[in-house]
């Protein structure tokens, strides 16, 4: 959970420095701030054997409103949450799951990638029950779950 607390973190720490009104220090606090903020919340929500579950807890969002972990990182440095809004994008949702970050910036932006990593395959698994987040929003399922039962009539 770690790197992916650090990448999505570190990621809205840089949306921040391209404006250039942070000073680093700030940003270092912020990031730091932002990572705590992020474990202590996710702390019962990281399920690494399915990576799916939680994942829209651990969704992180600004759409017209400050996600409140992002706002609580910029209370630790001095920004208001109107401060905060004006410096990042207006619609940013980002995916903090296992073995995956990425975000989207807009509602009809694409999906970007900003860290993935393999899990671990347990000896008894089946490659294709491994699917990402990410890849059921973009693809659906490929199936329908087992408690699903369709019916035809005529």
């Amino acid at each position: 959970m770690k790197t992916e607390v650090s990448t999505a973190a570190s990621f809205v720490a840089r949306l921040l420095r391209a404006t250039g009104y942070l000073s680093e220090d700030q940003l270092k606090e912020f990031t730091h701030s932002l990572e705590e903020a992020l474990g202590e919340h996710y702390q019962y929500h990281w399920f690494p054997q399915a990576p799916c579950k939680g994942s829209g807890y651990r969704c992180l969002r600004i759409n017209h409103k400050i996600d409140p972990l992002i706002g609580q990182a910029a209370c630790t440095i001095g920004l208001t949450r109107e401060q905060l809004f004006s410096l990042l994008p207006s619609e940013l949702t980002m995916w903090v799951d296992p073995y995956e970050v990425s975000y989207r910036i807009g509602e009809d932006g694409s999906i970007c990638v900003l860290y993935e990593s393999t899990p671990p395959m347990p000896t008894n698994a089946n490659t294709t029950d491994m699917v990402s987040c990410k890849e059921e929003l973009r693809f659906g399922r490929s199936s329908p779950s087992k408690s699903f039962m369709m019916t035809f009539s005529s």
